[in-house]
């Protein structure tokens, strides 16, 4: 297994942090655009796994499959960098600004939000053959979440739009706790273990990941989803993104970082 100790991996959440400050603006883009890509195709098979086989554990126990490839590739989602970047500015690494971490968060969003995009117009044309034929039992399902899970929630007005936030916080406390999780090992089979049961675990359980919903909304609404983009912005995305922030900071990064790195002198007995 190759295990390593959390004041080891913390200290590579760190590093990493720093890293994706310091990287490229074309390079930035282009990871973040095939993690979005990906993890929108992962979505689409677990959701086509689950309606076809009637279990839904079914399809959440395949959709990490979307986030190991992605991670192994280390190609970047919106999540990840909520909970490791602002690590580089608290520890004071040289360089790391707060405008560096924005301009993190902000390229992540569009290349991932480019990426899911992309996705949902190649599944919506090979679905209706270039939007001749009716997207079938797959696109009426699709088109059903997208409308539950922004109209759905607006009926419940500010308890709706707080339980989104909470759903995004739980959400990336699971997303986060994989992308830590492959951090522990050197081992390619040790991490994707450890990346697979916290993802599964969000998946199933129906918590907001803002990166999949970038994928998920827009071809709903090419399906026939009954919502606008107004509608899917104030009522999911905008409170997925800020719990989503929340979560892998507040739940992640800083506990670890507070207990594995700047950690308190040790009581003295006696």
């Amino acid at each position: 297994m190759a295990y390593i100790e959390p004041s080891e991996f913390v200290t590579k959440m760190v590093d990493a942090g720093e890293q994706k400050v310091y990287m490229s603006t074309k390079d930035t883009i282009i990871r973040a655009f095939m993690a979005g890509a990906i993890l929108g195709l992962a979505a689409v098979f677990a959701i086509t796994v689950a309606m076809k086989t009637g279990s839904p554990i079914l399809g959440a126990c395949l959709f990490p499959v979307g986030f190991i490839m992605l991670y192994l590739m280390k190609f970047d989602l919106l999540t990840g960098v909520f909970t490791l970047v602002p690590l580089a500015l608290l520890d004071k690494r040289p360089g790391v600004t707060f405008s560096g971490v924005m301009r993190n968060w902000g390229l992540v969003f569009i290349g991932n939000f480019a990426g899911a995009m992309t996705t949902a117009f190649f599944m919506s044309f090979i679905l209706t053959y270039g939007y001749a034929t009716d997207g079938g039992a797959l696109a009426a399902k699709v088109a059903h979440i997208g409308e539950s899970r922004t109209v759905g929630y607006q009926a419940h007005g500010i308890g709706g739009w707080i339980t989104i936030f909470i759903r995004g916080m739980l959400c990336n406390w699971m997303v986060s706790m994989g992308v830590v999780g492959a951090m522990i090992s050197t081992s390619a089979g040790a991490k994707m273990a450890a990346m697979w049961m916290p993802v599964m675990l969000f998946f199933f359980m129906g918590f907001e990941h803002s990166i999949v919903n970038m994928f998920l909304f827009p071809f709903s609404m090419i399906m026939g989803g009954d919502f606008t983009v107004y509608d899917y912005l104030l009522w999911n995305e905008i409170p997925t993104v800020l719990g989503n922030l929340a979560g892998g900071l507040l739940l992640v990064g800083l506990p670890l970082y507070f207990t594995h790195v700047r950690t308190s002198p040790n009581r003295k007995l006696g």
